[in-house]
This record gives structure tokens, sequence and C-alpha cells, in this order.
């Protein structure tokens, strides 16, 4: 008796395409349900302080408490830029570039879509989403392209459910639209291959259409400024590029010479007047660090290894994992990768070793070696962030793998992947806490009406904007935010000059702009706030990571301290 289809999925190719399908539309509905879900972290809501081009205005707190209203206006578009249609409300979000390390586009872009649906997380989290969805689009177009369309199915599914992709496919900065541009280009990259007279690439070729060259000739430019103008490291993934050329196509290569110098060309403006100034402003030696020649050499092979098992594996789980166990994760990803390169290797895939060889583990030597050269440590910084135009190369890796294996071999390979990728997604958004502020606001929504003096011992912009973010808008709450060995002092001379009749003491686990508070420091406070307060409750707030990390104490008016009646 034949066996229905649902108990023999490893025998039938169209079980697998539907299986592929799914997990396509799986990963486009976890990001949609979690668009508003997750509470913007450090760096993002610096991204909407840029975007809405109030980055010039910002202050640091001084040693004296100021309204938190001050700083939740600076997270809206000023009345002028809703007003006004022009290019000109560009120009503050320009200025307030200057001063990081990133290209303007993102920002730009961002600006015009805060202009469309607002600030809110969802609102503005909805662009890099939609840039995702471009990415896994482009993907499949890519990977049909090379390798059929189950396997572009199979390299779309990879980075819709890929961990890491995910994370950055919900977060208010410039790595997921980064992907976007590297598979557009790559993509259009061996389309205009596929129409080389020069078979040795052995890709499936068209015929050759000029209207269709100059069409993907066209992307490859646009693409090239737009990605450059995204992320100053795309160039690495042009060089990779123009190896390519050189290695595949090398009779034309005047023709793609020009489209990426012209797409470099189209950045120029920027690259003289803004790239400038923002070196002079700089801190070059933020990644270098003074070791021997043997520790140096431990630490880019761990930078390695650990970019790697979180790209390919562990994703934002890096961030709450011991070093050791995401050493171990980049571990099985080279195994993941040497045993895929074996596989093609074996079946005399050679080319198409090649290839995958070139647009994923060449650029990321090309930043190992840099790094190297340099003594500094750009490959490892945020979790492998600086690096995530190596990810859709390393994916096709993988995808180019499963697809030249024996059936029943494509399947488990295709169905372990998705599976493992879609537990860590589904564990990451049950069980991973992501509301640390919005359990701020709800103390003080309690008591709305209460002058509420918020001390907090860090003064770094990413902790006082999000408490501006997530807290109520009104005119009953300061905040004194200070380096951990000055606020004891300054909180006593702000209770010395006013009675508030709430107090909220946060200590950060990592306040980033100063050390942690020391045993005495926290002491220090408890007393300057035991000279008129009691303590009414206290919890730890717990995020993904150290950043998000805080302790949380409420304090109310003692008994034998009474309070003006006018405040």
């Amino acid at each position: 008796m034949r066996q229905p289809k649902l108990f023999s999925f490893f025998s039938f190719n169209v079980s697998l395409n539907y299986f592929l399908i799914l997990a396509i539309a799986f990963g486009v509905l976890l990001r949609i349900v979690q668009l508003g879900s997750r509470e913007l972290w450090y760096d993002e809501v610096l991204s909407l302080l840029l975007s809405t081009g109030n980055k010039v205005l910002y202050q640091t707190p001084g040693d004296l408490p100021v309204l938190l209203a001050n700083y939740s206006s600076l997270l809206s578009l000023p009345p002028e830029a809703q007003l006004n249609d022009s290019f000109s409300t560009f120009s503050p979000v320009i200025k307030g570039i200057l001063s990081e390390p990133h290209p303007p586009l993102f920002f730009l872009e961002n600006h015009i879509w805060l202009r469309l649906w607002g600030n809110s997380a969802a609102a503005m989290r909805s662009l890099v989403m939609l840039f995702s969805l471009g990415a896994i689009y482009c993907a499949y177009g890519l990977g049909r392209r090379l390798l059929g369309q189950r396997g572009g199915l199979l390299f779309a599914a990879l980075l819709s459910l890929n961990p890491y992709y995910l994370f950055h496919s919900l977060n208010v900065r410039m790595y997921g639209s980064l992907v976007f541009w590297v598979l557009l280009t790559g993509w259009a990259w061996v389309e205009l291959i596929s129409q080389s007279s020069d078979s040795s690439h052995q890709l499936p070729q068209r015929q050759p259409n000029r209207h269709f060259f100059w069409s993907w000739w066209l992307i490859l430019t646009l693409g090239t400024a737009a990605g450059l103008l995204t992320f100053y490291y795309f160039a690495l993934w042009i060089v990779t590029l123009a190896v390519g050329v050189l290695l595949w196509d090398r009779r034309r290569w005047f023709s793609y010479g020009i489209a990426l110098g012209l797409g470099v060309a189209l950045n120029l403006p920027w690259l003289w007047w803004g790239t400038r100034q923002q070196l002079r402003n700089a801190d070059l030696d933020r990644f270098s660090k003074s070791v021997s020649l043997g520790e140096a050499l431990g630490n880019h092979a761990q930078d390695l290894l650990q970019t790697l098992g979180t790209q390919l594996l562990i994703g934002d789980w890096a961030s709450a994992s011991p070093a050791w166990l995401v050493t171990l994760a980049g571990l099985s990803a080279i195994a993941l990768l040497l045993g895929a390169g074996a596989l093609l290797w074996h079946k005399q895939q050679q080319h198409l070793l090649a290839i995958v060889l070139l647009l994923g583990i060449f650029p990321l030597g090309l930043m190992l070696i840099i790094d190297v050269l340099k003594g500094q440590y750009t490959l490892g910084f945020g979790f492998g962030r600086s690096v995530i135009f190596v990810l859709p190369g390393c994916l096709l890796f993988l995808t180019a793998a499963a697809m030249k294996a024996t059936k029943t071999g494509r399947n488990a390979i295709a169905l372990g992947l998705l599976l493992l990728y879609l537990s860590i997604n589904l564990a990451d958004a049950s069980l991973r806490s992501r509301s640390m502020f919005q359990q701020i606001a709800e103390q003080i929504q309690a008591n709305p009406d209460k002058t509420t003096l918020i001390a907090l011992n860090s003064p770094a912009w990413g902790h006082v904007l999000r408490l501006a973010y997530y807290l109520p808008k009104n005119s009953s709450i300061e905040l004194l935010a200070q380096k951990s060995d000055q606020l004891p002092k300054n909180l006593n001379k702000a209770l010395t000059a006013r009675d508030y009749e709430q107090i909220l003491w946060l200590d950060s686990v990592r306040p980033v702009w100063g050390p942690v508070s020391t045993e005495q420091q926290r002491l220090q406070v408890q007393q300057v706030l035991a000279s008129g307060y009691q303590r009414d409750r206290q919890q730890s707030l717990t995020g993904t990571w150290d950043l998000d990390n805080y302790s949380l104490q409420v304090y109310s008016p003692s008994p034998n301290h009474s309070l003006p009646v006018n405040h």
C-alpha cells in the first residue's frame, strides 16, 4: 500500500517545497508580530534621535535634576519638520550624523518614514522589516539563479528564519537594509555573469539581451551607491564583486568597472564633505588593544569563532551566553562550513564552491586581515554586526551544499537547520524579557500626579533617552543622571533643594560612560535617601543583556518627613 505523502517526507520533493514556503511565511509572521512588542534597545533610541534631526540639541544631563519631558521632545520630529515638505529639514539630520561613524542614507530614510508614520517602535521598525522582506526576495532570486527554484526557496527560508538576521530585521539600525543591498548587488552580479559568453563559470546561461543586461547593470550601479552610503564596510563587498568579475567575466571588466566605479562616485560628495568631518570626530583607537602577539592572534581567532557562531547559529542569544558557549557555536559553524565545502568538492562542484567561497568567506577573510594588520578587533564588535554583509554568502554556502547532496541528505540538512532556527527564534520570543522601561512606567502611572525624581547612576544617552521614550510625558517627572561616584553628592543637593512625593533609584548594571556602582556608593545613596524617605519596594529589571539590567528601588516620604503644601 502506498504511504501518504505526509509519512514519506524525504521521498517527495514537493513536500520540501511546501515546507520551505511555510518556513519563509513563518519568518515573515515572526517579524510582523514582534514589530512593537520589543522595547527599543540602546542604539535604536539613538537612531530615533538622529532621524528626528534633534541630535544637535541633545545635552548630557548635568548635576541638577532636569525635566524628563525635555528629552522626550527630542524623540519626535520638531513642528517645523512636520509642516515643511522641503529637503531643508534634512539639514539637522545631516549635522547630527557628523558625530557618528555611519553614512547618512539609513537616517535620511528613517527621517522620511517618521514624517509618514510617527515614532512608535512598530512604525520605525516597519521600514527595516520591509528591507528584510526585500532581502528575502533577493535571496530567492540569487539562489534560484545559482541553484534552481528549490535552491532559491531554501536560501530564502534560511535567511528568513536565521536568528541573527531576524534580530536585525527588528532593529532600527542600518544592518537589516545593508543585507538587502548586499543581496541585491550580488544577484545583479550573478545575472550579469550569466550572460557572459565565457562558459567557465558553469552558471545556467541566459540568451544575450541588451535590455536585460543594462537593467541589471543599473541595479548593480545604484545598489553599490546605496550600500556604500548605508555602511562604510560595504566597500569590502565592492572589492569582493570586483574580484568575482576578474575571475569569471574579465572580458567585460570595463562595464563592471564603470558600474562599480559610478556607484562609488555617487558617494564622493558625502565622502569629501561628510566623511572627512566624521573622521575628525572619530575615536580611531576604539577597536584597538595593546597586547602581545600571541594574545592578539588568540583574540582574532576568538572574534572569528564568535562571529560565525552568532551569525550562523545562536543569533541574539549571544548577548546573554557565556563566551565559551558562543565559541562552541563558532566551532560548530566552522564544522558546518567545512563539511559543506567537502561535500561540494566531492560532488565535483568546484566552480560553485568557488562562487560561494567568494561571496561568503572572502569578505570575512578581508576583514580579518585588515584587523590583524591594523591591530584592531572590528570583526567581533557588536556580536559580529560590523560584518553582517558576510551572512548571506555563508548561508548560500550551506544552501549550495544541501542542494548538491543526495535527496535524503538535502531534505535532512534543510529540515535540521530550519527547525533549529525556528526553535531558537521561538525560545527568544517567549523566554526573554524586553519590557524593562515599561515596568518603570507602570510604577509611575500608578500615581501619575506625584512629583517624581528618578536617580540614575548613568548619564549615557542610551539610558536617558529610553527613560524619556517610555515614561509618561508630563512635567512631574525629573531626572538626575550622574556617574556612580557623583550620584550620592548631587542627590543630596537635589533633596536639600526640593521635596518629592516619589523617588525611583535606578542602578544600572552597565552604566556605559563610567564604572558600575560600588557597594560603598550604593550605601551612600541609601544613606541620603534614608534622611527623609523610606523604601517601599525593590526589584530587578532584566533584559536580554547587561545594558538592559537594573536594580529599581522605589521610595516615598517617611512618616516624619512632611512635604510642603505647594511643590
